[in-house]
């Protein structure tokens, strides 16, 4: 039920598949460079980078199938970046500008958080392969 509704609010608030703040959208502006246009790692920067850009497509696979929402949102975001080795990814502060939504990241407390780095992780949760059996916060 929770789901519906955030899904449902973000239609409301510009996050369509048309939207310039859809998932996908934000994905290719921001991210394709490095990581693809399909998420496979195989950007036109990747190979100038040190160390190769992740395979978008399989992070559920390697969580054993699970889709780490919370985990993901903050390498987006660039939270993780001071325990993970991701020197060359950049942080997109833009992606913390604009609108907010109320996120549940499962813990039961709704924290205001920006449109366009839900949308972007539930894109990439999107394009899974195999797709995820559940999610973890």
């Amino acid at each position: 039920m929770k789901r519906v509704i955030l899904i449902l609010f973000l239609a409301v608030m510009g996050c369509s598949p048309d939207s310039p703040s859809s998932g996908r959208t934000v994905f290719v502006n921001s991210c394709a460079s490095c990581h693809g246009v399909s998420g496979l790692g195989d950007g036109p920067r990747a190979n100038g980078l040190k160390v190769q850009p992740a395979d978008l497509t399989k992070i559920a696979a390697r969580r054993n199938g699970l889709w780490p929402m919370v985990e993901v949102m903050s390498i987006i975001n660039g939270y993780h970046r001071r325990t993970l080795q991701r020197e060359e990814m950049p942080i997109f502060g833009d992606l913390a500008e604009g609108k907010l939504v109320l996120f549940d990241a499962g813990d039961g407390r709704l924290t205001p958080t920006p449109v366009k780095l839900i949308a972007v992780a539930r894109y990439l949760e999107s394009i899974q392969n195999p797709k995820a059996i559940g999610t973890f916060p």
